[in-house]
């Protein structure tokens, strides 16, 4: 049984790599586009603007991409995000904690959001759409609680971590791709990732084979919620400001940047690398809209189509494999 799924996990591994292939060609077409349709896309300044845009979501993209190859989905990101980001600056400013001190704390209340979003799906068997649906709730309303609505400023040194530069690259842009290269070896290199697969793959054949499925699902769902929290402290750096609406429909966004990815809402297949790809193609499409001069009320509607053709696609490719 135990070889049966290393097999499968093998086999996936060389799809998702072929799958990331495409992703990047899509991605290469794109810019070819715009490069051609406009002026300004193929400019540094522009390029540096459009990754930093895109890495927020592609660090909360790592994470969901976890969920969902363990076959769960997590609709709690952006409010995770908009509460750590928050309760951050509010130890900052409010309380008058150190910096360092305040983003321990909000990466530490993004865990536990994620570990209790686990909890909820191992123990009560609560699905996870229902409970992560649930977190967001719980997590948006705190973060209205917390400041009545208002915004909370941070002062310059924190702000360093998300406006600063390594040479010309943004250290949004660091950060990410530093993650993505962890979690990429996370996920395709150690024990714990071939699990994570298992346990998409088929749970049951997992368990039978004596992997500990709750703690994996636990484990993922916790890695989520701190990357939301990471993503959310350093955007709150980037703006030098806090607001209790940052991060809403952020999930939206994050879900389809991983499906885009080449990961599948039934689980058991996909790559970090891919969903990095996946938030870089909706960041670059974002910002060719833009550029195009297309009106902001058909940018949300290009933006939706994208996705159900995104998730029509993974559909079609669930029943060729049937």
């Amino acid at each position: 049984m135990v070889e049966e799924l290393l097999n499968k996990k093998i086999k996936l591994k060389n799809l998702g790599k072929m799958k990331n292939f495409s992703v990047l060609m899509i991605l290469v077409l794109l810019s070819l586009f715009l490069t051609l349709a406009t002026d300004n896309f193929l400019t540094q300044k522009n390029l540096f603007s459009v990754m930093r845009a895109f890495s927020y979501i592609a660090i909360i993209a790592v994470g969901q991409c976890f969920v969902i190859i363990s076959a769960g989905v997590d609709l709690s990101v952006g409010s995770i995000f908009g509460f750590t980001g928050l309760l951050t600056a509010f130890f900052i400013q409010k309380i008058g904690f150190n910096p360092a001190v305040s983003i321990l704390i909000g990466l530490a209340a993004g865990t536990a959001f994620g570990m209790a979003n686990g909890f909820l799906i191992t123990l009560l068997r609560i699905p996870p759409f229902i409970a992560t649906l649930g977190m967001l709730s719980v997590a948006r309303g705190l973060a209205y609680a917390l400041t009545t609505g208002y915004p909370i400023r941070t002062p310059s040194g924190f702000n360093t971590i998300g406006q600063g530069y390594l040479w010309i690259i943004p250290l949004p842009v660091v950060y990410m791709v530093l993650i993505v290269v962890i979690f990429s070896f996370l996920l395709e290199r150690t024990v714990f990732g071939r699990r994570v697969f298992a346990v998409g793959g088929n749970e049951e054949a997992a368990e039978i084979s004596g992997i500990e499925v709750n703690k994996i699902k636990v484990v993922i769902y916790s890695l989520c919620g701190f990357l939301s929290a990471m993503s959310g402290i350093i955007t709150t750096s980037r703006l030098g400001v806090a607001q209790s609406t940052s991060g809403t429909g952020y999930e939206l966004d994050v879900i389809a940047a991983v499906i885009i990815g080449g990961a599948s809402l039934s689980g058991g297949k996909g790559t970090v690398v891919g969903a990095m790809l996946g938030a870089a193609i909706m960041g670059v499409l974002r910002n060719g809209l833009i550029l195009l001069n297309v009106s902001p009320y058909w940018q949300q509607t290009v933006i939706g189509i994208v996705i159900l053709i995104a998730i029509a696609g993974d559909q079609a490719s669930k029943r060729k494999t049937k």
